[in-house]
């Protein structure tokens, strides 16, 4: 008997440009670039998995950029670090795109809440090719999203709370959605 099932989902997120320009901290955009960025979303997207995982309790959504993706962004740091660096957030932003699209409430929360890297998700993820790369939260692929499916909070739930300086409420870090009780420094 299968400890998980997988149901592939299809996702065909729009160019977000607003969100590239966020993740990559640019407040400008030309033309030429764009048009390099807009070739390697295109080219990238059949790169694009989205994954409904079901545990059993609790189920999954894992979004991710095949292997073929992050050569690329390597060759891009070998070539220009600065067109590298836009390129990276370009994976970034499709990932979280697709996330968008699949999840809503993320977008409107801020983030995608890492899960609790349990056992059961360990072999699911082992199982659909995808494994956390040790004993954290981290992902086999650089440009991966694990997060609960359907959407179950925000900040209060994900494991990396402690550790992300805008659910931790860092002085300057941006807000998310907090669901009452959650708030930072109540117990």
């Amino acid at each position: 008997m299968a400890e998980h099932t997988a149901e592939k989902l299809d996702v065909q997120p729009y160019f977000d440009v607003e969100l590239l320009m966020n993740t990559s901290q640019e407040t400008r955009i030309g033309g030429e670039v764009m048009n390099r960025l807009m070739q390697r979303w295109e080219a990238w997207m059949d790169k694009l998995h989205a994954l409904h995982i079901n545990t059993g309790k609790v189920q999954y959504l894992v979004v991710w950029l095949d292997s073929d993706v992050e050569e690329d962004v390597d060759a891009a740091w070998e070539s220009s670090p600065s067109d590298a660096f836009i390129v990276n957030s370009l994976a970034q932003t499709m990932i979280m795109s697709a996330v968008h699209m699949l999840l809503p409430e993320v977008e409107d929360v801020g983030c995608a809440p890492a899960p609790k890297p349990t056992d059961k998700l360990r072999a699911a993820l082992e199982g659909e090719g995808l494994p956390y790369s040790g004993d954290g939260p981290t992902l086999s692929r650089r440009y991966a999203v694990v997060t609960h499916y359907p959407f179950k909070g925000g900040c209060e739930i994900c494991t990396l709370l402690k550790d992300c300086p805008k659910g931790s409420g860092a002085a300057g870090a941006p807000s998310s959605i907090v669901l009452p009780g959650y708030e930072p420094g109540t117990e």
